[in-house]
């Protein structure tokens, strides 16, 4: 049996605990889409609910640390050295849509180093967990990088930036490099589950720009205890400040950020 660590299990026990009503709420939003008024308020709603209880949850068990939250912004605690990175519900317009695809992450960043991160999927109840020096899991099963070495075997997951983005044209000159280079190029709108799936081996990588320190502080952590390599698409590592996130396994890291570099 794995054993997890005193802060895995705040974090998994939050996770749970607001994945109840997530997945109620999830049900309500399918019912909304054929009212005129559609989801969104409600979703709104949804978010700040799962917000508040997982940062009662997480606030219980450590008093003294801060928060980053995508509803709520910053609260600083006492102590300054470690932060719970929160996203409540990471695929919102996946949800807001009744697409059966989003997650809960959780990061817990010490330093300005992510060092602990929970991704849930509720609707698959797949508890994808990992911390530094432990290794990185799905419920009980230690996950491990794609092996693949070539990039036309490769799949690959991106995001595409939000309408109004600057970030859009450079990722129309990168899209048909990395399509000409491998086997696909999937976009299911949850960056914290892409790079849980990077981790786990059924994606060799992941790139998007724009992101949010809540969106990727738990997949950095998980991609990297699970043997993979996380950077800036530039080659820094600087990602929870700048957004711009390559995760790849060992063999096509390289390769990948190449490619996307190649494009300008």
């Amino acid at each position: 049996m794995v054993v997890q660590s005193a802060a895995i299990n705040v974090m998994v026990g939050a996770a749970r605990k607001a994945a109840r009503g997530l997945l109620r709420d999830f049900g309500e939003v399918e019912q909304l889409q054929v009212s005129k008024k559609g989801p969104g308020d409600f979703v709104s709603a949804a978010d700040l609910r799962v917000e508040k209880l997982l940062r009662q949850e997480l606030q219980k068990a450590r008093p003294d640390y801060g928060f980053l939250l995508e509803e709520s912004g910053v609260i600083e605690g006492k102590d300054r050295h470690n932060v719970w990175v929160v996203d409540p519900l990471d695929g919102t317009t996946n949800f807001l849509h009744g697409i059966p695809h989003f997650s809960i992450s959780i990061g817990l960043v010490r330093d300005g180093e992510a060092i602990a991160g929970v991704i849930y999927q509720p609707l698959t109840d797949e508890m994808f967990w990992a911390e530094k020096g432990n290794g990185a899991f799905v419920n009980e099963r230690r996950l491990r990088v794609s092996a693949r070495r070539k990039m036309d075997e490769a799949v690959i997951a991106t995001g595409i930036p939000h309408q109004g983005r600057p970030e859009h044209s450079r990722f129309l000159r990168q899209l048909p490099l990395v399509m000409e280079a491998t086997s696909g190029v999937r976009r299911f709108g949850s960056a914290a589950l892409d790079l849980a799936y990077v981790a786990a081996g059924r994606y060799e990588g992941f790139w998007e720009m724009g992101l949010k320190s809540w969106d990727i502080a738990a997949g950095i952590i998980m991609v990297k205890e699970a043997g993979g390599y996380v950077s800036e698409i530039d080659g820094g590592h600087d990602m929870l400040q700048s957004g711009n996130v390559l995760a790849a396994n060992d063999h096509l890291h390289l390769p990948l950020g190449t490619l996307l570099r190649s494009a300008g």
